[in-house]
């Protein structure tokens, strides 16, 4: 406020929302334990697997235009964007075995999936730092 600066504001809105990458793995992670601890299984499966696929195909042609637009710019930071993207697919198409494992009658991994994909989200937060933070270039 005091700078009256679009691009500082900007900035700050991005680091945020990174921010809110790990937070919001911080909640799936609790949220999967209760789950494990107080078990209740998801409703409406066809269209968590729907909505999963979707997920997947938009992260997963965000990820490809991503990474080689990274590679041929060699920047650190589109690559470190196109693996995060290449992560959410992945994470996205957990969902869909996570709606056909609860379909064949495994509640259980519903949950369990959810602190896989919490372990994932991590994982890609902690990677994509690192690239930034070093500039290497994959």
């Amino acid at each position: 406020m005091a700078t009256n600066s679009i691009a500082l504001l900007a900035d700050l809105i991005h680091n945020g929302g990174d921010a809110l990458i790990f937070v919001s793995a911080c909640v799936a992670g609790i949220e999967a334990v209760r789950r494990l601890v107080n078990p209740e299984a998801p409703d409406h499966l066809v269209a968590l697997a729907v909505a999963g696929m979707v997920g997947f195909t938009g992260n997963w042609l965000a990820s490809i235009v991503r990474l080689r637009a990274g590679r041929t710019l060699r920047s650190p930071v589109l690559i470190a964007d196109g693996n995060h993207a290449r992560a959410d697919a992945y994470v996205s198409l957990a969902v869909v075995a996570s709606a056909v494992v609860v379909a064949l009658g495994a509640s259980i991994a519903d949950p369990l999936i959810g602190l896989a994909i919490t372990v994932v989200i991590l994982r890609i937060t902690l990677q994509s730092w690192a690239t930034v933070r070093h500039g290497q270039v994959h």
